[in-house]
C-alpha cells in the first residue's frame, strides 16, 4: 500500500566529523518522540552509514551542507540524506539503500525500515506541538506527566550545549 507522508522531521548539518554524533542523537530524539524505540538500533546504523560516506566524500577545505530526514510513509520509515557528494553510497550489508541524483549536482540518499507490525504511520502516535509556550502550557496543565523522553538523549544534548559555551 502506498500511503501518504504523515510525519517528518529534519536536520541540517555541516558535513564535518562531528555531524554523524549529531545525526545520531537526532535520530534517538525522533524515534523515541514518535514512540518507535524498537527501531532506534537499525535506524542509527542506517544514519550512521549515511552521514559518515556524505562526510567522507565532502571536501575537508571548505565543507558542505547535508539534511538528515526521517519520513513516516505508509507502513515505513524511510530515512533520507540530502548533500551533493556524486556517486552511490558504499553498500551496506542488511539495508536497502537507494539513490537518485538531483537537479543542481545534488543527490538524495534513502533507506526504508518497516513499521513494527501492525502498525503504519497513521497509527503512530505523534507529539502534540503548539505554536508558542503560553498555548502549550494552557493545553497541559502542570499536573500531567511529562514527556516520555529518553534522558540519556537529553543528558548528551546539554552535554554539547555547555561544551559549546566553553565550560
Amino acid at each position: 500500500m502506498i500511503g501518504q507522508t504523515t510525519q517528518v522531521d529534519d536536520l541540517r548539518l555541516v558535513a564535518l566529523p562531528s555531524a554523524v554524533s549529531c545525526a545520531e542523537m537526532f535520530v534517538r530524539f525522533a524515534l523515541a518522540e514518535w514512540r518507535l524505540r524498537e527501531l532506534i538500533t537499525e535506524a542509527i546504523r542506517i544514519t550512521r552509514h549515511l552521514v559518515s560516506s556524505s562526510v567522507d566524500g565532502s571536501p575537508t577545505d571548505s565543507p558542505r551542507f547535508l539534511t538528515i530526514r526521517l519520513r513516516l510513509h505508509g507502513d515505513a520509515l524511510v530515512i533520507e540524506l540530502d548533500d551533493d557528494v556524486r556517486g552511490e553510497p558504499p553498500e551496506l550489508p542488511g539495508a536497502q539503500i537507494n539513490s537518485v541524483t538531483l537537479p543542481g549536482a545534488r543527490r538524495n540518499v534513502w533507506s526504508e525500515l518497516p513499521l513494527p507490525t501492525g502498525m503504519s504511520a497513521e497509527a503512530v502516535p505523534l507529539p502534540q506541538r503548539a505554536r508558542n509556550r503560553a498555548a502549550a502550557t494552557a493545553e497541559f496543565p502542570a499536573e500531567q506527566p511529562p514527556v516520555d523522553a529518553d534522558s540519556q538523549i537529553l543528558q548528551r544534548v546539554l552535554y554539547g550545549l555547555n561544551r559549546g559555551n566553553g565550560r
